[in-house]
């Protein structure tokens, strides 16, 4: 099993994931681009201590940027949005 943190890299704290957590248990996290679905039920039920009903994912591409005459592209990521169990609930801030 792959370690936590390169499973789940960060969550994703934005209105859109806010209003989602509030109204229907879906929390967003940004994982790892080789994480599959059972990885990251696993490692957010194991870093949360929570249950999770289901995951679904999404791959976004890199925005392409341009600073002057250099152009770039930055990587592509994976999102996942983690619907959690009735009653269960992540305090992403500890209040």
């Amino acid at each position: 099993m792959k370690p936590l943190h390169e499973v789940i890299r960060r969550p994703l704290i934005s209105e859109k994931a806010n209003a989602l957590k509030e109204s229907s248990r879906i929390v967003a996290f940004e994982v790892g681009r080789d994480a599959n679905k059972i990885e990251i039920k696993q490692a957010v039920e194991k870093a949360f201590d929570v249950k999770v009903e289901a995951v679904n994912t999404i791959q976004l591409r890199g925005k392409v940027k341009r600073v002057g005459a250099n152009m770039g592209q930055r990587n592509n990521w994976k999102k996942a949005y983690v619907t959690l169990e009735e009653g269960q609930n992540i305090d992403f801030y500890g209040v």
